[in-house]
């Protein structure tokens, strides 16, 4: 199970080791979107249409460990990580992921795509602490500033055009 608890409705994370962020944005209505969102939300889409790549972009599954590769000028930035849970319902769809040794920082993060009636949301919950890698730690402040604008496009990648 994840520590961001994806089959949960409601989330409430021990305060500790992380720094907690969790945010919910509308992205659109109807059953159409829902089943374009769920697919794209399950293929990487929201990481992707937020300047990511992913390697390999298979569709999302439990146990996978894709490179999440992050083109910063003539350079990328590798980061390893782990799926560690898949969610797929008739109202819920959604992932979770966990950081592996190398990534620039540490933690959890999870993406859920919920319909409410025909209104569909996008939920996403953080759990981060600094790398284990001393040259990212030194970053660390950096690297959250970053996170805040990368958090930004994700609520915004899947939204109804």
């Amino acid at each position: 199970m994840s520590l961001t608890r994806i089959s949960e409705k409601l989330w409430n994370p021990e305060l500790g080791r992380y720094r907690v962020w969790q945010r919910q944005a509308y992205l659109g209505s109807g059953e159409a979107f829902w089943g374009q969102a769920a697919v794209a939300l399950l293929r990487w889409e929201v990481k992707t249409r937020s300047g990511f790549r992913i390697s390999p972009q298979d569709k999302v599954r439990s146990g996978a460990k894709p490179q999440i590769i992050v083109p910063v000028g003539q350079v990328s930035i590798h980061e390893p990580v782990e799926v560690v849970e898949v969610l797929e319902r008739s109202d819920v769809v959604g992932f979770a992921y966990r950081t592996l040794p190398g990534h620039p920082v540490s933690g959890e993060e999870a993406f859920i795509l919920r319909r409410l009636g025909s209104s569909v949301f996008l939920e996403i919950r953080s759990l981060t602490a600094a790398s284990d890698r001393r040259a990212w730690r030194l970053v660390f402040w950096l690297l959250l500033g970053a996170q805040k604008l990368t958090r930004w496009r994700y609520l915004r990648a899947l939204r109804q055009r």
